[in-house]
């Protein structure tokens, strides 16, 4: 897939291209995801369906050879078709500090908003992950939006051992 020069975003800060993933950027995103070792990584296929699948609501930052150095995946929600949720970010560590997560997401939100008029923004954040915390923070002050938390998922509902719960961030109303 060709990104539309519609959908490609220079960032002058860091001379990055933003665009939407494909198929071919999945062993990348997993890569990031892994090394990030702050997300819970998922299968490489997953990563490989998501950017064929979830492109149009997801976001990937490359260098200027092309790289994926960055990435936020996300999706509309089915029963909610004005709020985007957002899957993960994670940024490459040569890249990370210079507000790179950040300009993805709004990059993405502006897009989908456009595309889905998206009101609102979920995200599930496990409780110490700073980054993330800071990241969602910002994000809605950057939009004039509150954020609402709650547990989405107690410890108790994951089968696969001990786990930390899962915060749902609700990130609304946004403003343009």
């Amino acid at each position: 897939m060709t990104a539309s020069p519609a959908d490609l975003q220079a960032d002058p800060q860091t001379e990055l291209q933003i665009d939407r993933p494909s198929v071919t950027d999945g062993a990348a995103l997993w890569r990031i995801a892994r090394d990030s070792k702050a997300l819970d990584l998922n299968s490489s296929y997953s990563y490989l369906l998501w950017c064929r699948d979830f492109a149009a609501t997801s976001a990937v930052a490359r260098d200027g050879r092309g790289e994926p150095v960055g990435f936020v995946t996300g999706y509309v929600r089915p029963d909610r078709p004005r709020t985007l949720l957002i899957w993960q970010v994670a940024v490459d560590a040569s890249h990370r500090g210079r507000g790179l997560a950040g300009t993805l997401l709004d990059g993405l939100v502006a897009r989908t908003a456009a595309a889905h008029r998206i009101t609102s923004v979920e995200t599930t954040i496990t409780p110490g992950n700073t980054a993330s915390e800071r990241l969602f923070a910002a994000f809605a002050e950057r939009h004039g939006a509150t954020v609402e938390r709650e547990v989405l998922f107690d410890t108790r509902l994951f089968p696969d051992g001990p786990h930390d719960p899962e915060v749902l961030y609700r990130i609304g109303p946004l403003s343009p």
